[in-house]
């Protein structure tokens, strides 16, 4: 009997084992927002030197660049024992990706221009990135301090409802930089000539409508609103924002917050089909597939361009900034408006916008540096500065109620440059529609998920002009397409609303549950051999 209970007690054993180590499989895959606070000195040394990086983007806008360079120089009068070494990019994905490089290396810069969904995917590493609340609200160091040697804002002269966005699990672990949104730019002389007049609110029903009335023809095969051969009436930029905020205006299903995946759903489908419609006629294309919104509406070849209002410099008749030649610009009136809505009484627009992460390092000192340099970027100074440059809002109230800033839009169409209306006219636009912005949830998988979005809309615009059918069936294979593409079924809490083939398990899975297997076998032949023996 002793010999039964010994196996009966190593086959419990066993048993529990086995149910374990899958969640301490899961618990090591996805990562927490519970992290360790950063510890912070009682004083920031002044006698010893830091040299820190700064990753930042800036759109090749030489403007930014020299805002940049003279904060830093500006901050290092302010502390001359921080050197500080900036490093450009043009793309935030190209931050993300090295990032991701030089975690594994622990290489990681200070101090980077980046956006929460990268955050999360940074959390998945022990200690990366320096959770901030501590820090904001240190009476020394923190938003408006008392031993800081400039004058940053204070944490009520942030904009609340961007200092939440900057948080992961109820965690800060970034403040914001610079915030923008959608806008869709508009060729308001064709819409006009076209028999139609602007509403007060854009809705997608209008959009549609007109974009497809400007595909009549004239008797020599020239578009009839611009006597052109080439038109296409509505050009979006970013059709991952396209189909989230197309979601969010139906209150349809997206993401949760935990990262449970809801967007396979009836009005993903329908959004698609409709999509799919008007590609099919010519009346919509997509940035990935016809180029920059802006080119086509200066050559007078689109009438709406959705892009975000850090592109306004690009946009309209007298843009200061144009990729196409002056001769192949056509005049027109252009007007800023917010995206088109489903529901005009409850307007909904993406809030987006870089924000500003720090690194942790061994030396608590090198952090504290990199942090007042952070902080040193909100100062009104920069703020305002850079928001000038383009369709940018700055992110403190400080900022807006400047006499700087106040002035500055203030004067819209002064001139088509440092006043170019457009520019001004899509500050006001996000300056008057903060309450109305919304951000998706965050987590590890967000990313891939935002990606997915984007991919669905693309891939029926190209199947429509290669003149595929686009149905019910097509869908279906499109949603297992983009889930297997996007690997949405390893995010942080996979499942949504469509049940999904999740295909053949990794092999590590694979040896795993050959290993499990293989021990319940020697287990059972022990237990056999030994109630024969006895």
């Amino acid at each position: 009997m002793r010999n039964k209970r010994d196996i009966g007690k190593r086959l419990k054993a066993a048993v529990v084992a086995t149910c374990l180590l899958p969640s301490l499989l899961i618990t090591g895959c996805h990562g927490s927002t519970d992290r360790a606070g950063f510890e912070i000195p009682d004083e920031f040394d002044t006698s010893k030197t830091y040299e820190i990086t700064f990753w930042a983007k800036n759109d090749t806008n030489k403007a930014q660049t020299n805002i940049y360079n003279k904060a830093i120089e500006d901050f290092e009068k302010l502390y001359p024992n921080i050197d500080v070494t900036i490093r450009l990019y043009t793309d935030y994905g190209k931050i993300y990706n090295d990032v991701i490089t030089n975690i594994t290396t622990g290489t990681t810069p200070n101090v980077c221009i980046t956006y929460p969904d990268h955050i999360a995917t940074y959390l998945t590493g022990e200690d990366i990135v320096v959770p901030l609340d501590d820090l904001i609200a240190d009476e020394k160091y923190g938003l408006g301090g008392s031993e800081l040697l400039f004058d940053g804002p204070t944490y009520d002269e942030m904009v609340e409802k961007y200092m939440e966005e900057c948080k992961l699990g109820g965690v800060t672990y970034a403040i914001p930089f610079m915030r923008s949104t959608e806008a869709c730019y508009i060729n308001k002389t064709y819409v006009e000539k076209l028999g139609y007049e602007l509403p007060e609110t854009l809705t997608w029903d209008f959009i549609w409508e007109v974009s497809e009335a400007a595909l009549a023809m004239d008797s020599d095969g020239n578009y009839a609103v611009n006597g052109q051969k080439t038109l296409i009436p509505f050009i979006y930029k970013s059709t991952d924002n396209m189909m989230i905020q197309m979601l969010k205006q139906l209150g349809a299903g997206y993401s949760t917050d935990d990262g449970t995946i809801e967007i396979f759903n009836d009005d993903t489908r329908n959004i698609l089909k409709t999509v799919a419609e008007h590609a099919g006629t010519g009346a919509f294309s997509t940035f990935a597939i016809s180029s920059y919104p802006a080119n086509f509406l200066n050559a007078g070849q689109c009438i709406f361009a959705i892009d975000s209002t850090a592109g306004s410099t690009w946009m309209g008749s007298n843009a200061p900034l144009s990729d196409i030649s002056p001769d192949k610009k056509v005049d027109f009136e252009t007007v800023v408006m917010p995206i088109p809505q489903y529901d005009t009484e409850n307007p909904q627009m993406i809030s987006q916008g870089p924000s500003i992460c720090i690194f942790n390092k061994e030396d608590n000192g090198e952090v504290l540096a990199s942090w007042l340099f952070a902080q040193f970027l909100l100062t009104n100074d920069v703020q305002v500065a850079y928001a000038e440059t383009e369709g940018y809002l700055p992110v403190t109230q400080k900022a807006h109620n400047s006499e700087e800033y106040q002035d500055y839009l203030s004067r819209e169409g002064e001139d088509d440059s440092n006043y170019y209306s457009i520019k001004i006219q899509a500050s006001k636009l996000i300056l008057e529609n903060i309450d109305n912005t919304f951000v998706t949830p965050v987590f590890n998988g967000s990313t891939s998920l935002r990606n997915a979005a984007g991919t669905m809309i693309e891939n029926v615009t190209k199947a429509k002009r290669r003149k595929k059918t686009v149905d019910d069936a097509f869908i279906d294979d499109l949603y297992d397409e983009v889930y297997s593409l996007y690997h949405l079924d390893q995010t942080s809490a996979a499942g949504g609303t469509q049940t999904k083939d999740l295909g053949p398990l990794p092999t590590e899975s694979v040896v795993l549950l050959v290993t499990l297997a293989v021990v319940w076998v020697i287990l059972g032949i022990t237990y056999f051999l030994r109630i024969k023996k006895n």
